[in-house]
């Protein structure tokens, strides 16, 4: 009971940081070191208390966040280089090595996808908004949105469905008591 109540309060910490990462993004466009690496460790912390029952193995938390910082690496290698400016920040990268070490070599793919996607909604959204409240021209090629926030929805996606099993045991333990 107790290393799942830990586990749970992990949950609750990270899903916090996600938000407060998440609002600091979106009002000067910085992810903090001071705030992503707690939820790395956290994501170590909270894989011990569970014995890495909801991962494979201690190798698959360490291959997801290898996974989720180099594809983002590399993506920001290549945006730097094809556009010749930064394209990608690199607390973004951090943030999505510090989510492969929640979520494992196969959730960090999925949530790299979700957050994309979910970047794609928000700038088409801002967008459409300029355009329409501004009388902003509509240029989709010059939209500059930070990706913080949709990788964080990404990861608390993901994270919702591979760990509600302990966040639902945690509760039945205590409201059965």
């Amino acid at each position: 009971m107790f290393l799942d109540l830990a586990a749970c309060t992990c949950l609750i910490l990270a899903g916090l940081l996600l938000v407060i990462l998440s609002v600091i993004d979106l009002r000067v466009r910085l992810l903090p070191n001071i705030y992503v690496l707690p939820f790395a460790l956290l994501g170590v912390v909270f894989h011990l208390t569970t014995s890495f029952d909801l991962l494979s193995s201690p190798h698959d938390m360490v291959i997801g966040g290898i996974t989720g910082f180099m594809i983002l690496f590399l993506l920001r290698l290549a945006g730097n280089h094809y556009y010749g400016q930064d394209t990608l920040g690199l607390g973004d990268v951090k943030l999505m090595g510090a989510g492969g070490l929640w979520l494992g070599v196969e959730g960090i793919l999925i949530a790299l996808t979700l957050g994309a996607m979910a970047g794609v909604i928000h700038g088409l959204s801002y967008a459409i908004y300029s355009k329409a409240v501004r009388k902003a021209p509509l240029r989709l090629s010059h939209l500059s949105i930070p990706a913080g926030p949709g990788f964080a929805l990404g990861i608390a996606g993901v994270g919702i469905w591979y760990f509600h099993p302990i966040v639902i045991r945690v509760f039945h333990d205590v409201f059965s008591s």
